[in-house]
């Protein structure tokens, strides 16, 4: 080894900030930030969630997680897409109720959900994972996630057909740097899909710039009409009832992503995390950063496949250069003039990449009940998984888009994928021929990823 590499590797062979110094370190934290850039602000401009929020509890939730992990887990939490389909049911955008102020209700049903977390994390400290894990199997939560995919293709093709030249451009971006790109291009063809498709309609003058020359320099991120304060202020009971019972079932889809991405960062880094510091510390890390994101008007957070994809490109696994992309993502979300940018996106720019985007999360469905190799030659998996997706996908498309009844003066209406995962994990309790194992020594097979990444 020459003396040049002595000067910049660490223990074992592995870069790590002390020994690369500050500026490298500023600047791989920089790369981090873009690498979950792209996705992490794709959330609120699909659903009308404020970018700047978003930008300012990704950092915050990243660094809380850290905190609560004993700063031993190289994760970045940004922006889940799996609760996609929650802010959909309850607020979906372009609604004759009015997007904005049916948000809020959506983001206290995803604050609900980050209790899931909670629950399990103490389920898991007290019981241990492989018993708790045994009633969240593939064949529950793979139909689960194809669902969620399924049941939100309807709006990426209502947003494509504003301008379908704009979105096949930012589809088109997408694919061609997924498949065939190089290092940084390859991680983050999100965001190059985006500003090249957002970059044509600018040219062709499809994009209205007003708000982003109105837009001040410096502002607070934080507007207390977008927060789950609000709504609970408001007391509107029905629909905070009915968004929690309709968007709490997802936390099992992003609970197992979550599982993924903790091995897969294991993987890369050589480090046992499931073990130490432990999968209830990352949950619960992961749960409190959704919970308080959720509260204050941002999305759900959760651990991302982008940074896990920069670590095994730099071979730099200090958590130190995760932290100083949190602080990045905060800094950032003190400029409204750069989330009013974001807020000029065209429609079909986010048809295009959530048509690649949605069509990815079923995939992924698909890919963890292949890779976990669930038997469908056992009739209770074929009625399993088809129940959770006739149920999800068919109340969805419904006349009424969900299962509602009343109760006194109170309406309460069940979501088609609430009512699918609640007979999935029932039905999985009950019939016989459980044959799942999970082994938190080798846990490779027991997650999902939601990135779009190579």
């Amino acid at each position: 080894m020459s003396e040049k590499s002595k000067t910049v590797l660490g223990e074992n062979g592995i870069y790590d900030a002390k020994s690369l110094g500050m500026p490298k370190v500023l600047v791989l934290g920089l790369q981090h930030m873009f690498a979950m850039f792209g996705a992490t602000i794709l959330v609120p401009m699909l659903t009308g969630l404020d970018v700047s929020t978003t930008l300012l509890f990704a950092g915050l939730g990243t660094l809380l997680f850290h905190l609560l992990t004993k700063g031993k887990v190289p994760a970045f939490l940004g922006s889940s897409f799996a609760f996609l389909g929650g802010y959909a049911a309850i607020a979906p955008m372009g609604g004759s109720t009015g997007n904005q102020a049916l948000l809020p209700y959506a983001c206290f049903g995803v604050a609900c959900s980050g209790l899931l977390y909670l629950v399990l994390a103490f389920l898991i400290k007290i019981f241990g994972t492989g018993r708790v894990m045994k009633y969240f199997p593939p064949i529950v939560t793979g139909p689960i996630i194809i669902a969620i995919g399924l049941t939100l293709s309807q709006s990426a093709i209502e947003n494509c057909s504003a301008d379908w030249l704009v979105a096949v451009v930012a589809i088109a971006l997408v694919i061609v740097c997924n498949i065939w790109g190089r290092g940084m291009v390859k991680i983050v063809p999100i965001i190059i899909g985006v500003i090249g498709s957002y970059l044509l309609a600018a040219v062709l003058g499809r994009v209205d710039f007003t708000a982003v020359r109105d837009a001040a320099w410096v502002g607070i991120p934080i507007h207390w009409n977008q927060t789950a304060f609000w709504a609970l202020s408001e007391g509107d009971v029905s629909l905070l009832v009915t968004s929690v019972i309709t968007i709490m079932p997802i936390a099992l889809a992003t609970i197992v992503e979550h599982i993924g991405d903790i091995s897969a960062i294991s993987s890369t880094v050589g480090n046992n995390y499931i073990k130490d510091p432990g999968l209830h510390r990352t949950l619960l890390g992961d749960g409190l950063a959704t919970i308080l994101a959720s509260l204050f008007g941002a999305p759900a957070n959760t651990t991302y496949g982008e940074n896990t994809g920069v670590l095994s490109l730099t071979k730099v696994y200090d958590p130190l250069v995760i932290r100083m992309a949190a602080l990045f993502a905060i800094l950032f979300s003190f400029s409204p003039k750069f989330a009013a940018i974001i807020g000029c996106m065209p429609t079909a720019t986010c048809g295009g990449v959530s048509l690649v985007l949605y069509g990815m999360i079923s995939a992924v469905g698909v890919r963890n009940i292949v890779e976990t190799r669930v038997d469908f030659a056992k009739s209770r998996n074929v009625i399993i998984a088809a129940l959770i997706l006739v149920l999800s996908i068919g109340i969805k498309y419904s006349s009424a888009g969900a299962v509602g009844f009343t109760v006194g003066d109170l309406t309460i209406s069940f979501s088609g994928l609430a009512v699918g995962a609640l007979a999935g994990i029932i039905l999985n309790a009950v019939l016989p021929g459980k044959d799942y194992q999970y082994n938190d020594d080798n846990p490779d097979h027991t997650g999902v990823n939601f990135a779009v990444k190579g």
